[in-house]
Formats: structure tokens, sequence, C-alpha cells
């Protein structure tokens, strides 16, 4: 009988849980972008929205209705992974003010230190060490301002004899050898140590790394291509999200997510190649 009751009260609540959820959206598709941009300003930053404060007031109105107002609306990608897609195209960018807000902001909705340390980390393949290690300072930065205790707990998994072996066991089922095969035949075999240095540093240095999933790395690595508009970097990490399971829905989205920082051209065109996936 008891067992009975404690069940009956578990289904009342689930039931209550998703009409609460239902009339949670229902009120969203109700709301104006302005009030949404408000709500989703306040929650990622702690502020108010449109205060017409400053001055470039107009500017700020445009720029957060269209981001927070809109852009947060389009797909079905939660606000952590919006926030950690905005940090990864920031710190490309090297808009290093932004990518501070950014930061805090992601932490605020729930991104761990970890999950931030380890977006920025994902970016070094791709811009370099350089920017990434900009970007690492603001993150430290940040962390020494909300009294977050650094370093952070270590994520690696690898060591120096194999590396290599588990690099290639992430790279070789998405990429397989495409990146060896188009260095063929430069001079003195420097093809090969290309490959063999982007399977040991990009997969196996970061790839392997603890922090983050497969398909929360691959979905990062693509806002950075999308930042950087390297039509045939990007049509290959579209093919490898699709392989490690973000769907056309989801990278779509996450593309769209980029749009306000990179601009529309850089966004259409990842968005265009995205088509050509059936």
């Amino acid at each position: 009988m008891m067992l009975k009751k404690y069940c009956k009260k578990i289904i009342l609540m689930l039931i209550a849980a998703i009409l609460f959820c239902n009339i949670a959206q229902a009120g969203e598709v109700n709301m104006t972008r302005t009030e949404i941009c408000k709500k989703n300003y306040k929650i990622l930053f702690g502020g108010e929205a449109l205060t017409q404060a400053g001055n470039d007031s107009e500017m700020m109105a445009i720029l957060q209705k269209y981001i927070f107002g809109e852009i947060f609306t389009i797909g079905e990608l939660d606000i952590k992974t919006r926030e950690m897609l905005t940090v990864m195209s920031l710190a490309t960018q090297q808009t290093l003010p932004q990518l501070k807000a950014h930061i805090n902001a992601a932490l605020n909705v729930g991104v761990t230190p970890v999950e931030l340390r380890e977006a920025i980390y994902q970016c070094a393949p791709f811009i370099g060490f350089p920017k990434t290690l900009n970007a690492l300072n603001v993150l430290n930065e940040v962390f020494k301002e909300r009294g977050i205790k650094t370093p952070l707990n270590s994520q690696i998994t690898v060591n120096e004899d194999d590396r290599y072996e588990k690099g290639l066991a992430l790279q070789s089922p998405i990429y397989g050898d495409e990146i060896k095969q188009s260095l063929t035949n430069l001079p003195d075999n420097m093809g090969d140590d290309v490959a063999r240095l982007l399977t040991e540093v990009c997969f196996g240095d970061f790839y392997t790394r603890g922090g983050l999933d497969l398909k929360t790395r691959e979905l990062l690595a693509l806002s950075v291509l999308v930042t950087l508009g390297d039509e045939s970097t990007i049509r290959s990490h579209i093919k490898g999200n699709l392989k490690v399971g973000n769907s056309k829905e989801v990278i779509a989205a996450s593309i769209i997510q980029c749009m306000p920082y990179v601009g529309f051209p850089s966004a259409l065109k990842a968005l265009k190649i995205l088509k050509e996936f059936k």
C-alpha cells in the first residue's frame, strides 16, 4: 500500500512538472522579443537589458534584442551550450572584453569551470597557442575574481607513449586519413609529419581530455571554424559532427548562435555548406 501511494505521488509530481514546462514554453511563445531579451539577459548577466544608458544605447538595444530576444529562441540548444559556443567564437576573434562578460555568463548558467577551461583549450589546434593563451588569461582572471581555485584538476588521459594511438582511435572513425592523403607528395615526406602531428596534438592531446564529451568538442570546434570562415574545414567538421551524433538541427542552431558574433556572410556560408548534407 505504501509503495502504491509513493508511486502515485511520483506520477503526480511528474505530471505537474510536465504541465509546468508546457505552461512556461507557451508563456515564452506569447512573449515579445523585448520580454524574452530581458528575461535571458537577467539570467545570463544578472542585470537589466535595454536600460538606454551610455553613449550608444540605440546600438545596444538592437544588439540585445537581436541576440537575447531572437537568436536564443532558434533551435533546441540549451543555454549552457549557447554560452559555450559564444565563448568559443569570442576567443577565436580575440574580442577579450566580450569574452570576459560571456565567461561570467557561462558560469552564471551552470557551465562548470572545467567545462569552460576545456572549451578554451579546444581552441588551440584551430586558432594557435598565442590566442588560446590570451583567452586563458581572461578565463583565469574571471576565476580569480569569483574565488575559483586554480589550477583545476587535470583532465589528461594520455601519456607520451600512447597519445598517437589514442588520438588516432578518435580521429580515424570520424575523419579517416583524409588529411594524410591531402598532404601526399610534399617535399621530404613532410606531409606525413604534419598528419602525425595533427593526430598527436589535435586528437591525442586535446580530444582525449576529460571534461567534455566528443559530441560537445566537435560542436565547439565547428563554432571556431564558422568564426574563421574556412569552407573546407567547415565542411569536414560538419561531416564530423554528424558522425558523432549531432543532428543537422543542432548544427544549424549552433551556426545561427554564432551569427551575431561573426556576421551574416560567415554564418550564411556555413549554413549553405550544411545544406549539402542530405
